[in-house]
C-alpha cells in the first residue's frame, strides 16, 4: 500500500504514524478552539483514536513491529489492538505489561512471507497462559470466515483449552471491540444472536442446525 509513496523502511512507517497522530491532535485542538480549519477527511477519521474513543488497529507480525506499536501507543496515549501478532511468543511479558489485546491469526495459511516464519497454532495457548486478552481470526477474505471455528479447533489441538478456544471466537472478540454488553455470550439483556449446532462448535463434523438473530429464528 506504500508503493510509489517513497516509504521503504519500518522507521518511515513509524514516523508517518507519529506525524499523523500529531497532526490529528493539532487539527482537533483548532476545531475545539473554534478556529477556521479546512476539513480533512483522514484526520477526522483519526479523531476518535486520539480521543481514546476507538482503538487504532495495529497490524504487526514481527516482534520488533509489535514493540514499536506498543511504544508509540504509550507515547501518544492512545488505545490499540495488536493484530496478527505472529511473533507474540517472543515478547509475551512486554505484551502483557502493555495491557493491549491481541487479535491472533490467521494461521490457516501458507508462510507466504518472512514475517510469517513463526506462525503457529500454539500462539493462542501462549497468550492464554500469559493472561493476555486475545481472539482468533481468519483475516477474511485471506481465509474464508467459515473456517473460524476450524481455526479455533486447531488452536485447541495445539494446546489451548477447549473452553478458551470457544471464548476466543465469541466473548473475547466482543470484549476487544467493546461490544460485550451486547454480543459474545448468552445473557439476559444481550442481543440473543446465536446458533444451535448438532455437535461441539469445534468438532469438524458439527453442523449448524438453526440460527437466531435478536432471539428470533432466522434460518
Amino acid at each position: 500500500c506504500y508503493q510509489g509513496k517513497k516509504i521503504d523502511t519500518r522507521m518511515q512507517i513509524s514516523a508517518l504514524l507519529r506525524e499523523t497522530l500529531e497532526k490529528t491532535k493539532e487539527y482537533l485542538a483548532k476545531k475545539e478552539a473554534g478556529k477556521d480549519v479546512a476539513y480533512d477527511q483522514k484526520l477526522e477519521a483519526m479523531i476518535p483514536v486520539v480521543k481514546r474513543e476507538l482503538p487504532l488497529k495495529c497490524h504487526a507480525h514481527r516482534a520488533d513491529d509489535i514493540l514499536t506499536a506498543i511504544r508509540i501507543a504509550k507515547e501518544e496515549n492512545i488505545k490499540i489492538t495488536l493484530d496478527h501478532v505472529t511473533d507474540a511468543r517472543c515478547i509475551l511479558p512486554q505484551i502483557k505489561e502493555s495491557g493491549f489485546p491481541c487479535i491472533c491469526g490467521p494461521a490457516l495459511t501458507h508462510k507466504s512471507k518472512f514475517e510469517l516464519a513463526n506462525m503457529s497454532f500454539e500462539t493462542p495457548n501462549e497468550l492464554y497462559k500469559a493472561g493476555i486478552l486475545f481472539s482468533i481470526i481468519t483475516d477474511s477474505p485471506v481465509i474464508p470466515q467459515q473456517y473460524l471455528s476450524l481455526s479455533a479447533a486447531l488452536a485447541a489441538k495445539a494446546g489451548l483449552p477447549e473452553h478458551e478456544a470457544i471464548k476466543a471466537i465469541t466473548i473475547n472478540p466482543a470484549k476487544i471491540l467493546g461490544l460485550d454488553n451486547r454480543v459474545g455470550s448468552i445473557k439476559v439483556g444481550k442481543d440473543a444472536d446465536f446458533v444451535i449446532c448438532t455437535k461441539n462448535i469445534l468438532d469438524t463434523q458439527n453442523e449448524i442446525q438453526s440460527v437466531y438473530v435478536d432471539g428470533k429464528k432466522a434460518a
